[in-house]
């Protein structure tokens, strides 16, 4: 599942202010970069979570540019290791990634490019109040097995284009995005993998969703054209 990252690939760790709290993340930035990738994990995840990281690559060596980040600081990860309460504060999440969203918008590797954002789990349902939040600046969003329900009426002010991507053996969370489609109003598409389990880790399944994604965000941010993901 590893891909080595490449040497025309700059990477480097960052620390991005939201409020009163410093979030680590992990810029990588591909030379000719034209858009970059905001990854939101799910719960329990970080941004180690090696399945975001893999989409990552794959995105990288499409040109595009990524930023995983730790929505929660080591202290509050420690608490929601006990609680499990964090993790679905849909509300905290989103002012995060709104946070690192404006971030983006300002920090020199980045500033000048398209901004999509990538979720999965209850990090989709973050993505997707961010996107509502920042229309003028998300160009596109993906989710992965996610749970966009969670974003509640946020979902009917979504303008970006919205990739929503799930299990076909994930049945419940199929329904909970059938439902979450429905209230989309912008350009929109569910694709299920079939075969495929909530965390996407049957052979080939993981390798789908980068492709998914890799074309639907290549084409609303400006990925380099013929990039390869294999």
């Amino acid at each position: 599942m590893h891909r080595p990252t490449s040497g025309k690939v700059q990477a480097k760790s960052v620390t991005v202010p939201v409020g009163d709290v410093a979030l680590e993340g992990d810029l990588s930035v591909p030379r000719g970069a034209r858009g970059v990738v905001l990854f939101a994990h799910g719960s329990g995840s970080s941004r180690h979570s090696p399945r975001n990281r893999y989409v990552a690559e794959a995105l990288q060596e499409a040109g595009l540019a990524t930023l995983l980040i730790d929505l929660l600081t080591p202290e509050e990860e420690a608490i929601d290791l006990r609680t499990q309460h964090l993790r679905f504060d849909i509300g905290l999440l989103a002012e995060r990634l709104i946070g690192a969203t404006d971030w983006l918008t300002q920090t020199p590797d980045s500033r000048d490019l398209k901004i999509g954002c990538f979720g999965a789990s209850t990090g989709a349902a973050a993505a997707l109040v961010a996107a509502a939040e920042r229309p003028e600046v998300v160009g596109a969003v993906v989710s992965r097995g996610g749970r966009p329900d969670l974003a509640g009426a946020a979902l009917t002010r979504v303008r970006p284009p919205t990739l929503l991507i799930v299990g076909g053996r994930d049945p419940a969370v199929i329904e909970l995005n059938r439902e979450a489609l429905a209230m989309l109003r912008g350009e929109k598409q569910l694709v299920i993998v079939p075969g495929a389990t909530h965390l996407f880790e049957e052979s080939g399944a993981l390798e789908k969703v980068a492709e998914l994604a890799r074309e639907w965000l290549g084409r609303y941010l400006g990925a380099a054209a013929g990039a390869q993901c294999d």
